[in-house]
């Protein structure tokens, strides 16, 4: 049954990233391949998530995430290669990681003259829960995702965001292990995609659950991932932290950054001094805005920043562009169609 959760969703921060237990992984895939006919959806795809551990899966449409996540969740089988949940392999263990493992596609099927409390029972009903057990398995995945306030709501009367919580109760119901979230995000408005992030960064922290997520919204992912796999053609291009993800794309590159200093007033003045400094060039004035490109290290930054100030720049705000996952997606991705 599934543990306890809070009844709201705490505010959350960066500082808050959940804890990852470097034991042995909580999924894994070995030399993954799946054909279709000459078309080879996943080419020898081989990586690993850790419990508590968020990971983010990248890629074009028909890159192989789908269909490398359906072998995950036994749903279909390799070609070649083999995947593992906890330990069990998804095509000897089948009914074993079936146990161990929650998946919520993209879309998911909804029963007429249903409500809330039904869907979840008859979810609870089919993974062979009895009595008390189901009522409280089906009770403490609504407080979860806080529907247990729309017990009695007929499913389909649900907004979007509300029915993938729906779906994200349903996956949880059996108190699975890992998750494998297909575009959760799909469709929600603004609030509904943070509800959601929150639920999700609860179950890695609080419920140590092990979470594949793919999604298109590459700054969602960059906010609640620990890791990610970038995939395209049915090929791993890179993964790991979204760190060593991010130094790696940096690697063979120049030291040139983008810097962008706003001032309260006299912006010529600010283009006149930058132009005297070393390393600078590229510089172009927008309004209170100075946007150049900067060929130092961190100490000639630091440097640069003094003189500025010293000669009584008002400068309001000073920085360079941040490297995120989206930027490292379309440097290592090459737009391939299968």
């Amino acid at each position: 049954m599934v543990t306890s959760a809070p009844t709201a969703l705490p505010e959350t921060s960066p500082t808050d990233t959940p804890t990852i237990d470097r034991g042995p992984p909580a999924f894994e895939f070995r030399n993954l391949c799946r054909d279709f006919g000459k078309l080879k959806a996943v080419a020898n795809v081989s990586f690993a998530a850790w419990p508590g551990e968020v990971m983010g899966y990248i890629g074009p449409n028909g890159a192989g995430k789908t269909t490398s996540m359906r072998i995950l969740a036994t749903l279909d089988n390799p070609t070649s290669g083999d995947a593992f949940v906890c330990g069990y392999s998804v095509t000897n263990d089948p009914d074993r990681v079936r146990q161990l493992m929650g998946f919520m596609p993209d879309s998911f099927g909804k029963y007429a003259n249903m409500n809330v409390w039904e869907y979840l029972d008859f979810y609870a009903r089919a993974y062979g829960f009895k009595s008390a057990a189901r009522r409280d398995a089906v009770e403490r995945v609504m407080t979860f995702t806080e529907l247990d306030r729309l017990a009695t709501k007929p499913i389909f009367n649900l907004s979007k965001g509300l029915s993938q919580r729906l779906g994200l109760a349903r996956t949880l119901i059996h108190d699975p292990q890992v998750m494998i979230l297909d575009e959760p995000a799909a469709g929600l408005d603004p609030r509904a995609r943070v509800e959601l992030r929150e639920l999700i960064f609860l179950l890695a922290r609080d419920l140590k659950k092990t979470v594949l997520i793919s999604s298109h919204i590459l700054t969602e992912l960059s906010e609640i991932c620990q890791t990610a796999a970038i995939i395209e053609a049915g090929k791993i291009l890179a993964n790991g932290t979204t760190q060593e993800i991010l130094d790696r794309l940096q690697t063979g590159r120049t030291t040139q950054t983008k810097l962008t200093v706003r001032v309260l007033r006299n912006a010529p003045v600010l283009e006149r001094l930058l132009l005297e400094q070393p390393f600078v060039a590229d510089v172009v004035v927008s309004a209170n805005t100075v946007s150049f490109v900067f060929g130092g290290d961190d100490e000639a930054r630091a440097r640069l920043l003094t003189t500025l100030v010293g000669q009584g720049v008002e400068i309001v705000e000073f920085g360079g562009k941040t490297e995120t996952l989206e930027d490292a997606f379309m440097a290592i991705t090459r737009g391939i169609m299968q």
